[in-house]
């Protein structure tokens, strides 16, 4: 449990309202997560249309001593236009999720179209600073972008903690998100990595038969989902991998393996590597269904995206 985190990027909803989260589940959800050893929560200002941070409140702050549980946030920082709104929405922050601190505290969603903003209003600074006054115990930022960029931001801000990338199998040599050239560059920096999407958005849970058929003959009782949580895992630099989980079901089967954790043999990346292979000739739109792209800065229309790409399957 000590790589297992706790995504609340997907938790159960009503009657399929992205906004409306299911506390009494979560909070069945939260117990099993506590009970099993885990410890770390993340979550972020978009999520959910603003309501996860709250929902975290309910679930486990109220309920559980501080002591219990650690949190990450992240500044929004694709909303900031002017240095001092960080401040207003930091306090926001703290006080949907009910705590005086935060564990963890990221800049979030970093990349080449928001950098030099986050330059210009002094992010890194502002985040800094509050770590300096005891708000925030870890800085560090989260990241989708190049590999290039990530050095030179990296070379920047030596004071980050932390790094948090997008990394799973299918994700580790593709051309675009060159996960394991980021993941290179993280830990030449000596900076740990906290990883998001292991599973891609549910995209390496619902795989073609014929791939599924490969990991099960090599593992009959181990789910697919558990080939992309443990592959994450398995690498030294992964401080914890974030698993976002709708349902008690999941949160069980990730519990089943990440509570004794195995790293993935030589075998078992073999086999993941000829299953990986089968996957990649069927993917048209590699979307993690984030749902970045639906907020109001991305898209103003608000159109669903994911939504679509995921009845297009």
């Amino acid at each position: 449990m000590e790589k297992f985190g706790f995504g609340l990027m997907r938790l159960p909803v009503v009657n399929g309202n992205y906004s409306e989260i299911d506390i009494p589940r979560m909070t069945e959800m939260v117990d099993a997560f506590l009970e099993a050893g885990g410890t770390y929560f993340d979550t972020a200002y978009p999520y959910h249309g603003g309501n996860s941070e709250k929902a975290f409140r309910e679930a486990v702050v109220k309920r559980y001593p501080r002591e219990r549980f650690t949190i990450t946030d992240k500044m929004p920082v694709y909303m900031v236009q002017k240095t001092e709104q960080m401040q207003g929405i930091f306090e926001e922050q703290l006080n949907r999720c009910g705590v005086e601190y935060f564990d963890y505290y990221w800049l979030h969603a970093l990349g080449s179209s928001n950098y030099e903003n986050v330059q210009r209003v002094k992010a890194f600074d502002f985040i800094a600073k509050k770590k300096a006054e005891g708000k925030i115990r870890h800085i560090g930022f989260s990241f989708h972008d190049s590999p290039e960029l990530l050095e030179r931001i990296l070379k920047a801000h030596p004071e980050v903690e932390y790094v948090q990338l997008q990394l799973n199998y299918l994700d580790w040599e593709d051309e675009a998100i060159q996960a394991k050239a980021c993941y290179e560059i993280a830990t030449r920096y000596g900076k740990p990595v906290i990883v998001m999407e292991p599973i891609k958005g549910g995209a390496l849970v619902n795989i073609p038969e014929k791939a599924a058929e490969i990991l099960k003959r090599q593992a009959p009782d181990l789910s697919v989902a558990s080939w992309a949580i443990r592959f994450a895992a398995t690498h030294e630099n992964v401080m914890m991998v974030l698993s976002g989980m709708g349902n008690m079901e999941q949160m069980e089967d990730n519990l089943s393996y990440m509570k004794d954790f195995q790293p993935l043999s030589e075998k078992e990346l073999s086999v993941l590597k000829e299953a990986t292979d089968v996957i990649r000739e069927g993917i048209a739109i590699p979307c993690t269904a984030c749902r970045y792209c639906v907020s109001e800065s991305e898209c103003p229309k608000k159109i669903a995206i994911p939504d679509y790409y995921m009845q297009g399957k």
